[in-house]
């Protein structure tokens, strides 16, 4: 692993010089500079600790082995070996900290998200758990002190959610909530159901991270608008004054929906939001499918279609079925507290890109 510690002058260097330009007064005052230089400060700080923690055992491991080979103290000669082998245990783990570390970033993780769920198979039961999921999220959101922002919903006549999009904002946000994109399945008997039979129900879930203007330029002349009248739970001015607006990006004919607004100006500025994250989506799908296999292979998209998650209510056990791990207290879970999951898929995502030899980036 010492070869790799090697590689980091650049970073160690570059790492000094933000030091020194911060410190600088005209720096100081220049609030657009500041926060650039601490936001690349701060991307640099795990690598430079874990750097200096390795250079500090490195050199107690040099001086222990000099003490090994002089030591005629078979006793002091005994636990210095110890000691050696405590430190070189501590050394190997350091250089599998520094390779996550150094693993390439999704640049797209500390972006705010856009997140769909649409009901699946299952009828009523499957829209009451998309409600449920909605809940889930935005229990999430709250407790990070995210903002939540609906864009468009489909209510259900039993209270759920035939389809809800709707938008957090948070500092990695993106990077959390990306391992739900995905079919999620529910096991349970539904409250209408009178001979307590086990229902199996699906709901879709896409994540998409929030382009920016700057992200996606969209020529309005490929764009069809049509205002028309809400309908739902907007109340009477949301029915009476046309104010929902659907957008249809004419090239592919892809169409977003906004209604959930009394003005007609947010309707459309969300629908906007919403057209270019799609596009945004469409523009890294097609990178990807660009790169060669191996490259591809460390980029981790998940498929909607795929079934990533199944939520077994009578059991009380949810199990996630990429890293094949299951925990229980489905309550909890359900009312936001989800860190456990996203850790173990976090963990399941940098071992993985490890296992496929990922290359450092040491740019």
């Amino acid at each position: 692993m010492a070869g790799i510690f090697d590689k980091l002058g650049p970073v160690l260097k570059r790492y000094e010089e933000i030091e020194v330009s911060m410190a600088l007064p005209e720096v100081a005052t220049d609030f657009g500079q500041i926060q650039e230089l601490a936001k690349e400060r701060a991307a640099l700080e795990n690598i430079v600790d874990i750097s200096r923690r390795h250079g500090k055992l490195a050199q107690e491991q040099t001086d222990l082995e000099s003490m090994v080979r002089g030591e005629t103290d078979p006793q002091l000669a005994s636990m210095a070996k110890e000691e050696l082998a405590e430190i070189e245990a501590k050394l190997q783990q350091l250089g599998l900290n520094l390779r996550t570390a150094l693993l390439p970033k999704n640049p797209n993780d500390e972006r705010d998200v856009i997140v769909e769920i649409r009901s699946g198979t299952g009828g009523d039961e499957a829209s009451l758990f998309a409600s449920d999921l909605y809940r889930a999220y935005t229990r999430y959101a709250q407790i990070h002190s995210w903002k939540i922002d609906v864009m468009d919903s489909s209510p259900s006549p039993l209270g759920g959610f035939n389809k809800i999009v709707f938008e957090i904002q948070g500092k990695g946000a993106f990077s959390r909530l990306k391992y739900e994109r995905g079919v999620h399945r529910v096991q349970r008997v539904p409250e209408t159901e009178t001979q307590g039979r086990i229902h199996t129900s699906t709901a879709a879930v896409v994540v998409l991270p929030k382009a920016d203007e700057v992200d996606i330029k969209v020529d309005p002349n490929l764009l069809r608008i049509d205002i028309f009248h809400a309908g739902g739970h907007g109340g009477q001015n949301v029915n009476k004054v046309a104010t929902a607006v659907r957008i249809v990006y004419e090239p592919t004919g892809l169409t977003v929906t906004c209604q959930d607004e009394r003005s007609q100006f947010k309707n459309k500025a969300k629908a906007m939001a919403m057209l270019r994250a799609r596009l945004y989506e469409a523009e890294e799908e097609r990178k990807i499918q660009e790169m060669s296999e191996t490259r591809r292979s460390q980029v981790r998209t998940g498929d909607r279609s795929e079934k990533i998650r199944t939520y077994n209510y009578p059991q009380d056990r949810i199990t996630d079925h990429r890293i094949n791990t299951s925990i229980h207290d489905i309550p909890k879970v359900m009312d936001g507290f989800l860190d456990e999951l996203f850790d173990s898929l976090t963990s399941w995502e940098e071992e993985t890109a490890l296992a496929e030899g990922a290359a450092p980036n040491l740019a």
